[in-house]
């Protein structure tokens, strides 16, 4: 296999005389000792799993390739989060693959030698002197523990099961099968229960994310008076995100006043008011691709008014049904509708619903304010396991080693015409991650008050 250098093309030409200076005078870099990274044994495990399912098959997963965000500048490389599951490596182009034995092998791009070729000085994608360092082969097996190969080695003749959609150049050189689809599933699925390791990366995602919650409430005297304060804002959770971890597990959520009532604003591009509240939905992703999701709702001015308060205690109350719904054994949908029930019951309270809470359950009008469900699985990705068929996720039970979020909401839009004028624009919601255990459900984000008191004691602390 032939490969070309990604130059640029207003890169000089090479002279014969610089080619060859370019390959001597290297000192010997190679490194002894190599220690295995702690998530090996574990990965381990996973392929045996993986080809217990499939006998027989041989199943490739890709790492991935590198995207461009701009003409010739590439997005920092994230592996497929199967991939990193069952290797813990993360170079881009590299591709697992699983033999009908069982046998797996990591086909890799090794570091490019210095004695022969120009990638290492010359490649802009992949050179060392341009983006860094690769393990060679052997470094390679050292830290992964399973037999690694070049990437140019790799074969792809004869039938396989190929995780697809992840790299088009696998795509293309394997015809597709109708058993694809169903390795896409397992690799989903088996993600579902956590493992001992898991809860351990997750947690740690979780700490250094409380962390940077305390620095966001730190800040906000500062990003207060700055006309683009959502902003600064996610930049001091960012730098948060890349001191503890690799980065942000995805784009935070910084919204004040109505933006919050937009469940998905990463525009975060606003001022902040000192009367609104200010809605913070943001995870540390670990340098293991692990991420937290949590959100708090903080006023602004570090006391919430009346109205605020009673919204915010609707929703926490709710929050508390659905945590309480958390065990094994019980469905995946209860602690939603634990939740949604407390709602309605509240709303019609209020009376901004007249209907009883069991006709509002019925009829779905509560959802005009609440807008969407109110939790999802943790993991490798922020909504993980998405690929899992609805009987054993969406419609299935709890089991011990589940991780999810809970997170009821309320969400009053500035131009409802239902609402009192008091609520109009305001958006609540309280999330944090929990860990099926045999007696119920651990709450992993304890460390961030929920409760509104607690809440201006923390923001008056750190003030």
């Amino acid at each position: 296999m032939t490969e070309q250098l990604n130059t640029g093309s207003h890169d000089l030409p090479i002279t014969p005389e610089l080619a060859a200076f370019m390959r001597t005078g290297w000192a010997d870099t190679r490194r002894t000792g190599v220690t295995a990274l702690p998530i090996a044994p574990w990965a381990a495990r996973r392929r045996a799993a993986l080809a217990a399912r499939f006998p027989g098959e041989r199943l490739v997963i890709p790492a991935g390739t590198l995207k461009v965000r701009s003409n010739d500048s590439d997005y920092r490389f994230r592996p497929h989060s199967a991939y990193s599951y069952l290797t813990g490596a993360g170079e881009p182009g590299d591709v697992l693959v699983v033999e009908p034995s069982g046998q797996a092998v990591l086909y890799v791009r090794p570091r490019s030698p210095r004695e022969d070729g120009e990638e290492f000085y010359r490649d802009r994608r992949y050179g060392e002197f341009w983006v860094g360092r690769r393990p060679d082969l052997a470094e390679a097996s050292e830290l992964y523990q399973i037999e690694c190969a070049h990437i140019r080695d790799l074969s792809l003749s004869g039938p396989a099961l190929v995780l697809r959609g992840v790299d088009a150049s696998v795509d293309e050189r394997v015809p597709a099968g109708g058993r694809d689809a169903e390795l896409e599933v397992f690799l989903s699925e088996m993600r579902l229960i956590k493992d001992e390791w898991e809860v351990g990366e997750l947690q740690s995602a979780v700490d250094a994310t409380v962390r940077g919650f305390e620095d966001v409430a730190r800040a906000l005297p500062t990003a207060l008076g700055h006309p683009r304060g959502e902003r600064y804002l996610e930049g001091v959770f960012g730098l948060r995100s890349r001191l503890e971890g690799n980065a942000v597990g995805y784009d935070s959520i910084v919204a004040s006043g109505a933006h919050a009532c937009v469940l998905h604003w990463i525009r975060n591009d606003g001022a902040l008011a000192e009367g609104d509240l200010l809605l913070l939905d943001a995870g540390v992703e670990t340098d293991t691709l692990y991420t937290a999701d949590v959100t708090r709702t903080l006023p602004l001015s570090g006391r919430f008014t009346g109205a605020q308060r009673q919204a915010y205690e609707l929703v926490l109350a709710a929050q508390d049904a659905g945590i309480a719904a958390l065990k094994p054994g019980a469905s995946f949908r209860d602690f939603h509708l634990a939740a949604m029930r407390v709602i309605c019951e509240g709303l019609n309270d209020w009376g901004l619903l007249k209907d009883s809470p069991d006709a509002l359950m019925e009829s779905g009008l509560y959802r005009r304010y609440t807008l969407c469900s109110s939790g999802h699985m943790l993991g490798l990705d922020v909504h993980d396991c998405a690929r899992s068929r609805a009987e054993v996720y969406l419609d299935g039970v709890l089991e011990e080693g589940h991780v999810l979020t809970v997170e009821p909401g309320l969400y009053f839009q500035p131009d409802d015409l239902t609402l009192p004028a008091e609520l109009r624009g305001m958006g609540i919601r309280i999330e944090d991650d929990l860990v099926v255990t045999a007696e119920g459900a651990t709450l992993m984000s304890s460390a961030l008050p929920r409760h509104p008191d607690e809440i201006e004691s923390w923001m008056n602390a750190l003030s």
